[in-house]
């Protein structure tokens, strides 16, 4: 009977021991010879069987075989749990089994030596497992119950392995060792090669926008932000900096990625995945538009062997260290974050781009839209039609001349837009409802004027379009709108006051007072409104923003002081205020 129990406990009963899908393995209950407390004895032994018979039933449904890939596109409901990390939590569980069935082989050559020994001595050598594998089950169960999937398996044994008892803990921590190899490899890929190897979608980075923006929308329609009657969809609308695929713009292949929070393990803080997040992308777009590798160079620095290395190194350690894990992808970040910074600034010249955009979109050229206004009065007067875009485009080279800016490098990057009915209405039914279109004018009807659809697109070069998404941009077209509505106020009224001098010498009436002091009171206050806007805002703003590009060799941080350089300009030249 005890090479029965033996081989009961090796998960293959028989009639003495008698498996029951329900209630597991038992003691058949006809034997006569066996005494109530033997019987209990074995039921308490038999418990262990049961458990490890489950064990390796739930391993060998779920790595005996590869599920084909298109398998689950098909049917997802039917295969139920799969994945990589699942295979490794697999691996590590049957790992962990191995010192029991070593047992149960030492208790059979001690049962050939010695026929005398009881059924008490196989209690006693296999107690260490009767807090153990209840434990384990509870995670196995919860695992196959919520169909717990990817990275969130890590959550899921580490929650388990934080109990006080040590044989429990230590065999979890074991098990989640194994697990972390899978997330190493991946990491590994997606941090030194910018390979996003997730077929099963079980990584905490995943390609696309990231989702929960739709929900949140729903139920954020109309806060009040308290910006002067500004809501806080609307100040999302303006502060979006969401990619807006745009062709003319963009290298074709620079695709975003975001993170998948739900499949964040706890013990992982946000900021360190969004560093993962930021390294890989760069990586990426490394990858993907190193036209000349022989001038950029490794966006590592040709460390990878090293960063290689250190990921091995943490792999190879029994216990996960976020100190030691997060210092690892610092130093990484570190790396990539300088030599973004190197190229940005010493390479692709920032500071000469920044002043292009300063000098165009924010009127920096102020005698250049001086005599463009002039020039393109008349035709942005009426409302646009196909041909406004060209000849406003005309008009713009010719302003150019008279200035005297003939930078023949510069002007063909630079065009404008002229949005007309006609030109947008694909755009209107088109799936990107999301971003909708500056307050002004709303594609489904015809801008009341040409000036109110006039807008400034920039060809960016390679590798600043990281910096200048074509949503930074869209910002700037804002704020280029109203400061060059402002511009032509200022312009209109000195036209007036033109206008007024030339009549001043005929017979003025009561009347003609009160327009001149009407124009006085406008003119001061516009004086004053773009003196303000050009010293106080931009000025200012742009110079801190110079002064911080300067001050660090962090792209991160770059990226950083551009966003509030956007934001102060939006904020304080009251765009973002209704009322004003």
């Amino acid at each position: 009977m005890i090479h029965e129990l033996l081989l009961a406990l090796s998960g293959y009963p028989g009639t003495i021991f008698t498996w029951n899908k329900r209630t597991g393995l038992q003691v058949s209950q006809d034997l006569p010879f066996l005494h109530p407390s033997e019987t209990s004895v074995l039921n308490r032994l038999c418990k262990l069987g049961s458990d490890y018979m489950r064990f390796t039933e739930f391993i060998e449904q779920h790595t005996g075989h590869v599920h084909p890939q298109e398998h689950h596109t098909n049917q997802p409901n039917q295969t139920g749990l799969h994945g990589i990390y699942l295979r490794a939590f697999c691996t590590g569980l049957d790992s962990m089994l191995q010192p029991y069935r070593q047992a149960l082989l030492d208790l059979e050559q001690e049962f050939l030596g010695d026929p005398h020994l009881t059924i008490s001595h196989v209690n006693y050598k296999l107690d260490q497992f009767q807090l153990l594998f209840p434990s384990v089950m509870v995670v196995v169960e919860t695992i196959k119950s919520q169909k717990i999937h990817g990275c969130q398996i890590l959550e899921t044994v580490y929650k388990h392995s934080c109990g006080g008892l040590p044989p429990v803990r230590m065999a979890l921590e074991k098990i989640l060792a194994v697990c972390h190899g899978v997330m190493y490899k991946q990491l590994a890929a997606w941090m030194l090669h910018g390979l996003l190897l997730d077929q099963s979608e079980e990584f905490f980075v995943k390609q696309g926008p990231s989702a929960g923006g739709a929900a949140a929308n729903q139920e954020e329609e109309e806060e009040d932000l308290g910006l002067g009657g500004l809501s806080g969809k609307q100040l999302r609308e303006l502060q979006d900096l969401r990619l807006i695929e745009e062709e003319n713009m963009l290298a074709p292949s620079l695709q975003q990625f975001s993170l998948r929070t739900e499949m964040l393990p706890s013990y992982i803080p946000i900021r360190v995945a969004e560093k993962i997040l930021f390294v890989g992308e760069s990586v990426q777009m490394f990858e993907n538009h190193n036209h000349s590798p022989s001038r950029a160079g490794s966006i590592l620095k040709h460390q990878e062997d090293l960063f290689a290395a250190e990921l091995h190194r943490l792999k190879q350690q029994p216990l996960f260290s976020l100190v030691d894990f997060e210092n690892m992808i610092d130093r990484i970040r570190s790396t990539v974050a300088e030599h973004l910074w190197t190229l940005m600034v010493e390479e692709s010249d920032l500071l000469e781009q920044l002043k292009i955009i300063k000098d165009f979109y924010l009127l920096g050229r102020g005698e250049l839209y001086q005599v463009f206004i002039d020039l393109a009065q008349q035709m942005l007067k009426t409302p646009p039609t196909a041909v406004t875009e060209h000849d406003v485009n005309v008009a713009f080279q010719q302003a150019a001349h008279k200035v005297l800016l003939d930078d023949d490098n510069l002007l063909p990057l630079l065009h404008l837009t002229v949005d007309y009915q006609g030109k947008d209405s694909k755009d209107a039914s088109g799936p990107r409802d999301g971003a909708t279109p500056p307050q002004d004018t709303s594609p489904r009807e015809v801008p009341p004027t040409g000036w109110a659809a006039l807008g400034l697109t920039y060809k960016v070069q390679w590798p600043l379009h990281i910096l200048f998404t074509p949503a930074v941009l869209e910002k700037y077209n804002v704020v280029f709108r109203y400061l060059l509505s402002v511009r032509r106020v200022q312009s209109q009224l000195q036209h007036c006051w033109a206008l007024q001098m030339q009549r001043k010498h005929l017979k003025s009436s009561q009347t003609d007072a009160v327009k001149w002091r009407l124009r006085n009171h406008m003119a001061f206050l516009i004086d004053n409104l773009q003196y303000y806007l050009q010293v106080d805002v931009l000025e200012s703003q742009f110079s801190q923003l110079l002064q911080q590009i300067n001050s660090t060799r962090d792209f991160e941080s770059i990226r950083l002081a551009h966003d509030h350089f956007l934001s102060n300009l939006l904020a304080q030249s009251f765009i973002l205020l209704k009322p004003v």
